[in-house]
């Protein structure tokens, strides 16, 4: 029997190098719909956008270039999901901060109270910094346009809501080529590790 150990071991070997290498070449998918223009598909990305973020910078399309980023949108004055929300990204935050091609977008809903200056004291409450975190405000109806059109979303204003907004919890991660990636529960510890994990991948590609 002693004669047979070796190949079990080595069989067992090539096994583990076998679903290291899967595990290596898993690919995150890419959401929203796509064309065929003859030569390459065409995938659904974020349309062009610009807004201000709480250092009163213009935050665009090109602050995002050759960058990933996890993107949501919140409200400062919201009781309900978005402090937790709040508390699972500032996990992507501090998992990230070796990452310097990764970045984190949240968008106000309520862009008429969540003024430069109050975002400015919000990120400073929680210690963050701009340069890896921008929170923008701007135009409202441009804020909704892009949360469901472009990151399949939701963001409205709804005065039978307790705080007079429905918007969702999800983050959102973004390739360098402005194609979603993934789609987490902002809201969920287990998500976001998810969402940590991937983010890892997604730097692999």
């Amino acid at each position: 029997m002693a004669f047979y150990r070796p190949a079990i071991i080595c069989i067992c070997a090539v096994g583990i190098l076998m679903a290291a290498g899967c595990a290596q070449k898993r690919q995150l998918p890419i959401y929203g719909s796509h064309t065929f223009n003859g030569k390459d598909t065409v995938y659904h990305t974020i349309a062009p956008f610009q807004f201000t973020d709480q250092d009163g910078a213009a935050v665009t399309n090109a602050t995002f270039k050759d960058k990933i980023y996890v993107t949501d949108f919140f409200f400062t004055s919201c009781r309900t999901i978005c402090p937790i929300m709040k508390t699972q990204m500032l996990r992507v935050y501090e998992a990230t901060k070796n990452m310097p091609d990764v970045l984190i977008l949240s968008h106000t809903i309520d862009p008429e109270y969540d003024t430069v200056a109050l975002l400015h004291d919000y990120a400073n409450r929680l210690g963050v910094e701009s340069a890896r975190w921008h929170f923008v405000t701007g135009v409202r109806d441009s804020i909704y346009k892009i949360a469901q059109t472009s990151y399949f979303t939701a963001a409205l204003q709804d005065k039978t809501e307790p705080d007079g907004f429905i918007h969702s919890g999800a983050f959102m991660l973004i390739d360098k080529k402005s194609r979603i990636r993934g789609k987490y529960d902002g809201t969920k510890k287990e998500d976001v590790n998810r969402l940590i994990g991937d983010i890892k991948i997604l730097r692999q590609e």
